[in-house]
């Protein structure tokens, strides 16, 4: 059974206690009136039987672990290889297949878990709390924090693919999206990083003026070639740490706006290419790009990724993440 939280303005967030899943965000547009702006099932059984990430906490590691293996200490660790040859999102059971105890009163609520040393070959005993608190000011604020038993990495994330013009409304081509970074980390042919960051100047990955997501979406650059889309790390302006402002979204017919603020260094934006037509809520069918996430994170492969900021979680200290999605609108001709 999903848990509700409600404000004092009707938006409402459902979530399940398997995943800890985004079932639903129900929030209103321009003229008040409500809808459901996250793609995702019915029920919780529809989950079970398999999804592209909906709505999913992201752990232990969000994004890629190239090759499935990393060195701490001179010990190499092996991890499940569930995209191809390389680990992607926790693994084969990671935290978006899990049950996680939860206790709320229907503006906040707290999910804990804990991952057992050697779960999908991560070493260490980690203990999980996600707190996610909705406020009258339509501000969805996910708080993350774990300790670890051993060394290990650590990379946390929510995954829900957003459409702000209703979930079941067709492609995100017409979204408006601005992204407070001047660089981003390419990748291969199979969306491992290189090694490198490279500015957006002149690149189709230059968001830092609105764009439309489908404005460049199709474009023979290298980078849009090699995801089908969008499907890349933006390293965020700004101090790693500080909460502040990475990512707006505007859907100008409805006049919803999502704005995404985090203290990660790093936001993947995927474009929702791999969709398929799978069926969702109430028989919607999901098609390619009708939807797209924003995933706060650190970046892709950086447990083999020296220059890139750490995600090694110590015993003793305490990894602590903050993301927020706000909720708005604008008025029509804004």
């Amino acid at each position: 059974m999903a848990h509700i939280l409600q404000n004092a303005g009707g938006t409402t967030v459902s979530i399940l206690p398997l995943g800890g899943i985004i079932q639903g965000i129900v929030a209103a547009d321009r003229n008040g009136d409500f809808a459901d702006i996250v793609l995702g099932f019915d029920t919780e059984a529809k989950y079970k039987l398999g999804h592209p990430y909906f709505g999913a906490l992201i752990g232990r590691y969000g994004n890629r672990i190239a090759g499935g293996r990393f060195t701490i200490d001179g010990t190499e660790y092996v991890l499940g290889c569930n995209h191809g040859p390389h680990h992607l999102h926790g693994g084969f059971r990671g935290f978006d297949k899990v049950r996680w105890r939860c206790r709320g009163d229907g503006r906040s609520l707290r999910l804990a878990y804990v991952s057992a040393d050697g779960e999908e070959g991560y070493p260490g005993e980690l203990t999980v709390t996600v707190d996610y608190t909705l406020d009258d000011n339509d501000t969805l604020r996910i708080d993350y924090q774990a300790t670890t038993t051993r060394s290990t990495p650590v990379n946390l994330t929510s995954h829900p693919y957003f459409n702000l013009a209703g979930h079941d409304a067709g492609t995100v081509y017409g979204h408006e999206l601005e992204i407070f970074a001047g660089s981003y980390t390419p990748v291969d042919e199979e969306l491992i990083p290189l090694g490198g960051i490279d500015g957006v100047q002149g690149t189709p990955l230059d968001f830092r003026t609105p764009m439309t997501i489908g404005e460049r979406i199709i474009d023979d650059h290298p980078q849009l070639q090699h995801a089908g889309g969008y499907d890349h790390n933006w390293v965020l302006d700004g101090p790693l740490g500080e909460l502040r402002l990475a990512a707006r979204v505007t859907e100008p017919e409805s006049g919803r706006v999502l704005e995404v603020l985090t203290t990660e260094p790093g936001l993947q934006f995927y474009s929702g290419n791999g969709l398929d037509g799978i069926r969702g809520k109430g028989g919607a069918s999901y098609a390619p790009r009708s939807g797209f996430c924003l995933e706060t994170q650190h970046f892709p492969d950086s447990p083999n990724q020296p220059e890139f900021p750490t995600t090694i979680l110590e015993p003793g200290d305490l990894y602590a993440s903050t993301t927020i999605y706000r909720f708005s609108t604008i008025a029509a001709g804004s």
